[in-house]
């Protein structure tokens, strides 16, 4: 409801993927999930890294220590942990792939800066 003029893509859960699928090996701009089963913590980081990109990962757990841990272990510019997004002036953007620098905040402005150094005046 609400959704009928404007162009509009319908969420979409995808269950079963392997990492050697197309839709688990690229970069998807839209409400896609994607959902690859694991065992362990270490194999779900393996999977997590197994990519050519790294904008953004996601951490669902109720275990503070483990969203920490497995946070530093992921190669992504960004990681959202249970539902909770970035701030406004959060630096944004990725590793590998998905680009290099950062939009927002103070890492976004030195894009801009031109350094200069002057070794003597005389």
């Amino acid at each position: 409801e609400g959704l009928e003029t404007g162009y509009f893509v319908k969420p979409t859960i995808f269950a079963d993927v392997n990492n050697q699928m197309t839709i688990a090996r690229t970069e998807i701009f839209g409400p896609v999930l994607s959902i690859i089963p694991f065992d362990t913590e270490e194999e779900a980081i393996e999977i997590a890294n197994d990519t050519p990109y790294g904008l953004t990962n996601y951490i669902q757990t109720q275990d503070p220590e483990k969203a920490k841990r497995v946070s530093k272990k992921l190669l992504s510019g960004i990681v959202e942990v249970n539902g909770k997004g970035t701030g406004n002036g959060a630096p944004f953007g990725g590793y590998k792939h998905s680009g290099i620098g950062r939009e927002n905040g103070a890492l976004g402005l030195k894009e801009f800066i031109e350094v200069k150094v002057v070794s003597d005046w005389s």
